[in-house]
């Protein structure tokens, strides 16, 4: 018995990594859906990319309210979880505080995760009175209901209980600790909780070691839980932002990529030695290429990665000009979308240990082409988004799909394309009238 508790985390701590693992597979696998892209290029630029963007949060404080209050909850989860570190060695070996010994440098430690926790405790009550009160508008779109509404307040509820539970398990300790009770030998700092443990003075021993312990576990329990939750949840992005910044496109915004089967076919055209009646020879094994997506599969894996990193904060809708005029696009919601169907296509796989025809695709059973073609290419969506995820190259390829495999363009771009294709121009004259302009 007296192993038991040990036994029963060990238990926990496996249960608990397992199934994030396993949950950290899928995705993988799902992301591998994509198809393949080159983007290991220019290595030098691609690492510095991610420790500013992703590490040193670049983007973020272009908003310095919402950037520095991130910050500090960035932070705090990466500091304060070194904790978590004692917490597991402690919870297999049965002992308590194991790096005590550190002596003054483990003070130092516990004294600033204790800060560390006050602030994140505050930062996530403040973002809370944003949403909640304040209702900032661009967590409130319409597509902002339902699940991806209320997965911020779960996350935001879990960071309030995890630093509460911190705090208050560390008061409950250094009650233990002035009342020289075995077990509880004195160590670290507590500024934070010293003005909590007062509270608890007229507790018992007992009651004391109860509370703590409880705190202890629930915590653990808590982060584990927390940790297998960010498969379901926008926060998924505290894992991948890393990579889909480092991946991200490198070239010029508004440069868009040729697509190679076009390319071929107008350089035949151009090429004066072709000969205009040959006709091709048709390699029996080829797969037939589709000019642009129309489904998941159609894109590359850096696009599926992208809509797996969006955190759902709506920056890029706030800024796009067709949203803010009342249009059906939203940016966010691409990317929302985009992840609800790759979802459904692994959950698919998981079913029948492989993709088995549903009927469905992501265009027009997900995303419609009215918004679409809604979009105005300006960029301001790739520009502002704190991570680098690009909506606009999964809109330009629907786009494309929509124009060259179904010609399900507007009219006004049909006239366009026919006047371009008549007239050399966008615009419905004779080429022989261009120049009358200077006669008037």
């Amino acid at each position: 018995m007296q192993y038991l508790p040990n036994i029963i985390f060990a238990i926990l701590l496996i249960f608990g990594i397992s199934f994030f693992v396993v949950n950290i597979k899928k995705i993988i696998r799902n992301i591998k859906l994509g198809k393949d892209i080159d983007r290991t290029d220019n290595k030098s630029e691609r690492w510095k990319n991610m420790l500013n963007i992703a590490f040193g949060q670049s983007k973020m404080v272009r908003r310095p309210v919402s950037g520095l209050l991130h910050i500090v909850v960035y932070l705090g989860f990466i500091i304060i979880n070194i904790e978590v570190l004692e917490i597991i060695i402690d919870g297999l070996l049965g002992t308590h505080r194991i790096f005590a010994p550190l002596g003054k440098f483990y003070d130092f430690l516990i004294g600033s995760f204790e800060i560390l926790a006050f602030l994140v405790l505050l930062s996530v009550i403040i973002f809370w009175i944003r949403r909640i009160i304040l209702r900032v508008p661009r967590f409130w779109n319409k597509e902002m209901k339902g699940f991806p509404k209320n997965d911020a307040l779960y996350i935001l509820y879990f960071e309030m209980v995890l630093m509460s539970l911190f705090l208050v398990m560390n008061a409950a300790d250094l009650n233990l600790q002035n009342l020289n009770i075995d077990y509880y030998t004195k160590a670290g700092t507590f500024p934070i909780s010293q003005y909590i443990a007062p509270l608890l003075t007229g507790f018992s021993e007992s009651t004391l070691i109860i509370l703590e312990r409880s705190a202890w576990w629930v915590h653990i329990i808590g982060i584990l839980v927390f940790l297998n939750y960010l498969y379901y949840s926008k926060h998924l992005h505290i894992l991948l932002a890393f990579p889909n910044t480092f991946y991200a496109n490198l070239n010029a915004k508004g440069k868009f990529s040729n697509n190679k089967i076009v390319t071929k076919e107008v350089k035949l055209m151009m090429d004066p030695d072709a000969d205009p009646y040959a006709i091709p020879e048709e390699d029996p094994n080829a797969v037939i290429e589709k000019f642009g997506a129309s489904d998941v599969f159609d894109l590359n894996w850096v696009q599926l990665m992208n809509a797996y990193t969006c955190t759902e904060c709506g920056r890029c809708s706030s800024v796009c000009p067709a949203n803010l005029t009342g249009k059906e696009l939203s940016p966010r919601n691409i990317m929302m979308k985009t992840r609800d169907r790759l979802e459904e296509v692994g959950k698919n796989i998981d079913k029948n240990k492989k993709f088995k025809d549903d009927g469905k695709q992501l265009l027009n059973d997900y995303i419609t082409s009215e918004e679409l073609w809604a979009c105005t290419t300006c960029n301001a969506c790739v520009e502002e988004c704190p991570i680098n995820i690009d909506p606009l190259s999964i809109i330009m390829e629907m786009r494309q799909f929509l124009v060259m495999e179904q010609s399900a363009a507007p009219q006004e771009l049909n006239m366009m394309m026919t006047n371009i294709e008549n007239n050399g121009a966008p615009w419905q004259y004779n080429q022989m009238d261009r120049l009358n302009w200077k006669d008037e």
